[in-house]
């Protein structure tokens, strides 16, 4: 039985000169946790495909499914990817994985989403889930970037999310998102594990210091970034969830597209 399974790209949006994201159909059988991702690729005449891992970034609950993704220029697999067209097909593998599950956390009373770049991706999933919402009094949504013109759904978070017919309500009481920019003028600037660390990311949003005994995290990015965040976390006394299936103050996904 193949590994994987072909899908029809609905639509493309191009966020700017490195950041797109598509949308594709979804196979009635297919199934995954939010937070989990799946291998990527494409037909490569008689040759076998390059596949990278895609966090999903679309809901369990939605008919189709959306990822988020880089361009490189001459990268084996996003070279390709960043032309696509409605009407191509996608080669996704037929089961999901990963380690970016709440399940895998302690119960708590806030959740902490902390991304950089394309690392948004299993957290638009998470941020439209009922559970989520459910397990957590509030949410705080992170999103690390270099440029301005990085922050991808923005709009839709800030704008679309908390009008949404099902989850609307509860996003607008329990959501709080906060974009932070490195290499531009930005009204929030700075990286994620300073922001954790000398208080600044509390602060900006104006909510009460991190604590371990109630707050947990869920991490997405760059390595450098998830070993800095890490590193941050647990000097503030967080300890992470030691495998798959084993609770902890918070998680960490390590795979990502890179090329």
């Amino acid at each position: 039985m193949a590994a994987h399974s072909a899908v029809q790209v609905l639509d493309v949006h191009h966020w700017n000169d490195t950041l797109f994201s598509f949308r594709t159909t979804r196979d009635q059988s297919f199934r995954f946790q939010n937070g989990h991702f799946v291998m990527i690729g494409l037909q490569n005449n008689d040759q076998k495909p390059v596949m990278r891992a895609y966090s999903i970034a679309s809901a369990n609950h939605e008919d189709h499914l959306e990822f988020f993704s880089i361009k490189v220029a001459d990268g084996a697999l996003t070279s390709r990817l960043q032309r696509l067209e409605p009407g191509h097909q996608v080669l996704i593998s037929k089961k999901a994985v990963g380690t970016l599950v709440i399940d895998d956390l302690r119960p708590g009373k806030r959740l902490f989403l902390l991304a950089t770049g394309t690392g948004l991706a299993p957290f638009l999933s998470i941020i439209r889930d009922l559970e989520t919402y459910e397990r957590f009094e509030s949410v705080v949504l992170v999103h690390g970037v270099r440029r301005v013109s990085d922050l991808a759904y923005k709009d839709y978070i800030e704008n679309t999310l908390p009008n949404d017919d099902y989850l609307g309500e509860l996003v607008s009481k329990q959501l709080r998102y906060l974009p932070l920019v490195t290499r531009e003028a930005y009204s929030t600037n700075g990286r994620i594990p300073d922001g954790l660390l000398n208080g600044g990311i509390c602060d900006a949003l104006q909510i009460e210091t991190l604590n371990p005994t109630h707050d947990r995290a869920m991490l997405c990015g760059s390595a450098a970034m998830l070993d800095d965040t890490r590193d941050a976390l647990e000097t503030l006394g967080f300890r992470p969830s030691p495998q798959q299936g084993v609770t902890g103050d918070f998680v960490v996904e390590r795979a990502f597209v890179t090329k």
